[in-house]
C-alpha cells in the first residue's frame, strides 16, 4: 500500500464533481486549457460548415478523458452518421450569453428548466455534451434526441463508457433542471453503470456513496473479472486528506465540490 495526498484544491477536480444551481463551476486547472478539440468531429466537417455553432460560441470540445471515451462509444455504435454533437465546453462568457439571449427569447421560465445559470452550468467543465439527431433544421437550445433508434442505442450504452442522461424526467426537483434527454455528463466508470443500475441522479448518487465511508465500508460492483470499490472519505478540515491504496491495483480519487472525495478501487 502506499499514501497519497489530497488538498483542498482537489476537491473541485475529477470526473465526479457536482455542478448545480446550488454548487458552482470550478476554475478548469491551467493544465487543461486550451482544452482538446475531439479529433473524429473532422469526420463532421461538411455538415458543421452547413450548420456552425451558436454565435458567439466556440467549437466543440471536452477534456481529454471525456473525449475519448465519447468518441469509442460512438465508433462502437456506429453514431458518426446521425448523431450530431452540439454543444461541449463553454466558457462563461458563452454560459452568460446564451442565458441573456433565452432570457429575451424565451422568458425567464424556459430559461430557468432549461439553461443553467452562468457558473453553474456543466457545460463549463468540459465534461458534458449536448448531442441531436442530424438533422437539416436543429434548435441548438433544446436539440432533438428521441428514445428511439441510433439515440436510444447511445443513451442505453453511454453508461458503459462512464456518460449518464444527467437530467431525466421526473427528477427535475432534484436537478433544478427540466427534462434534457440530449444532454449528457462524464462521470467515468464504473459510476455511469452505478448510477443507472440504481436510479439516481449525481445529486442522490454522491449522497448515497456518503452512505460508504472510507476505511470503513464500500459499495461493491462487478465489471467484467474485477470488483471495483466505491467509497467517499471527507475531507480533512485541518489541510490535506491522506488515502491508502494499492501499489499494483488500479485506482482513481474524484473530487465532490463540496467536502470530500471519492475514491474508487480496483480489486483482484
Amino acid at each position: 500500500m502506499r499514501t497519497i495526498i489530497l488538498t483542498p484544491d482537489q476537491i473541485h477536480m475529477g470526473s465526479l464533481i457536482l455542478v448545480n444551481r446550488s454548487h458552482s463551476c470550478p476554475e478548469l486547472p491551467r493544465e487543461t486549457e486550451p482544452l482538446r478539440e475531439m479529433e473524429l468531429l473532422r469526420e463532421m466537417e461538411p455538415f458543421r460548415e452547413a450548420h456552425p455553432p451558436m454565435e458567439g460560441m466556440s467549437s466543440i470540445r471536452l477534456l481529454r478523458r471525456a473525449a475519448v471515451l465519447f468518441a469509442g462509444l460512438m465508433d462502437e455504435i456506429g453514431g458518426w452518421e446521425q448523431i450530431v454533437p452540439v454543444s461541449g465546453y463553454r466558457s462563461l462568457e458563452e454560459q452568460t450569453s446564451i442565458w441573456e439571449d433565452s432570457l429575451v427569447k424565451n422568458g425567464r421560465a424556459f430559461t430557468e428548466a432549461y439553461v443553467a445559470f452562468p457558473g453553474h452550468s456543466e457545460h463549463q467543465t468540459g465534461l458534458a455534451i449536448d448531442l441531436a439527431v442530424k438533422s437539416d433544421s436543429i434548435d441548438f437550445l433544446c436539440p432533438d434526441f428521441p428514445d428511439s433508434g441510433i439515440c436510444r442505442t447511445f443513451s442505453k450504452r453511454a453508461p458503459e463508457y462512464g456518460f449518464i442522461r444527467r437530467y431525466p424526467a421526473g427528477k427535475e426537483s432534484v436537478t433544478g433542471i427540466g427534462h434534457e434527454p440530449w444532454h449528457f455528463r462524464y462521470v467515468g466508470t464504473p459510476h455511469g453503470e452505478i448510477m443507472e443500475q440504481e436510479g439516481l441522479t449525481l445529486e442522490e448518487y454522491l449522497l448515497f456513496l456518503r452512505d460508504f465511508p472510507y476505511g470503513k465500508r464500500s459499495f461493491s460492483f462487478a465489471k467484467g473479472k474485477r470488483q471495483i470499490s466505491v467509497s467517499w472519505k471527507k475531507a480533512d478540515k485541518n489541510g490535506t486528506t491522506q488515502v491508502s491504496v494499492s501499489n499494483r491495483l488500479p485506482y482513481a480519487v474524484s473530487g465532490d465540490n463540496m467536502d470530500g472525495f471519492i475514491i474508487t478501487e480496483w480489486r483482484d
